[in-house]
């Protein structure tokens, strides 16, 4: 691997990290950056995982240094997104690579969409009550693992919209907690890819240490003020690489 390469993926993975820890969507990001460098799209899908738990693990660190953490609730959702997530990934490993690329391109449209077309309300705004609709909640994680073991892109949007409107969470704890699930069903994800030989390990250490670097950041400072930005450039970097893999 080139130098430029790795600088590449540094920065791919610090931005990745930081948005997918606020929110979500840096798989956007990293997995199609992957598929650019002419990996083969399940090794790309595999080598993402890698730079998932790096950054994760970062993450959880920073929240629980906050004490934000709330890991009973998040080892019940964790335990059944872990079984989804054995079931996406083995999904994913022989699913056709042009199929993949189109349904990758087909959800970044739609992720750019409802950034530029959401209407201008915050869940920072809900107030924090008691976790309630646990049980709603725990099968709809089922779910969510098998998305996020075949492909995970874009997860994040979905455990913080979940969290929040059916568990009333404002942002910071949905977020702490979304970091945890994450992790755990990704270690899951993640040793399915590798018993299958689907990892490029220097290319995921690569941009794992940025993504590792990002989550850390995003966990540890405030980062309300900044995210209309973040929107805006995911949202513009999202629609150039769907418009890539739909038509390249």
């Amino acid at each position: 691997m080139e130098w430029s390469d790795f600088i590449i993926l540094l920065i791919c993975g610090i931005v990745s990290g930081f948005t997918n820890t606020v929110a979500g969507g840096g798989s956007f990001l990293t997995l199609p950056i992957l598929i650019f460098m002419d990996l083969p799209v399940s090794i790309a899908n595999g080598t993402n995982r890698v730079q998932i738990v790096m950054q994760n693990i970062f993450a959880v660190s920073g929240f629980k240094s906050r004490g934000l953490s709330e890991f009973k609730f998040s080892g019940w959702l964790s335990l059944s997104a872990i079984i989804g997530s054995i079931i996406g990934a083995k999904i994913a490993i022989d699913f056709p690579e042009d199929a993949f690329k189109k349904i990758l391109s087909f959800l970044m449209i739609i992720v750019v969409m409802s950034i530029f077309l959401k209407k201008n309300k915050s869940i920072n705004q809900l107030n924090q009550k008691l976790i309630k609709n646990k049980l709603v909640s725990i099968l709809l994680f089922f779910f969510v693992g098998i998305y996020g073991g075949f492909i995970h892109a874009g997860v994040g949007f979905i455990m913080i919209a979940i969290l929040a409107h059916i568990n009333s969470l404002k942002l910071s704890k949905a977020n702490s907690i979304k970091v945890f699930v994450v992790l755990m069903y990704t270690i899951f994800a993640l040793m399915i890819f590798i018993y299958e030989g689907k990892i490029n390990w220097i290319y995921g250490i690569s941009i794992g240490l940025g993504s590792g670097l990002g989550g850390w950041i995003a966990s540890r400072w405030s980062y309300n003020k900044s995210d209309r930005i973040i929107k805006i450039l995911i949202g513009i970097t999202v629609g150039i690489m769907s418009i890539r893999l739909w038509f390249f």
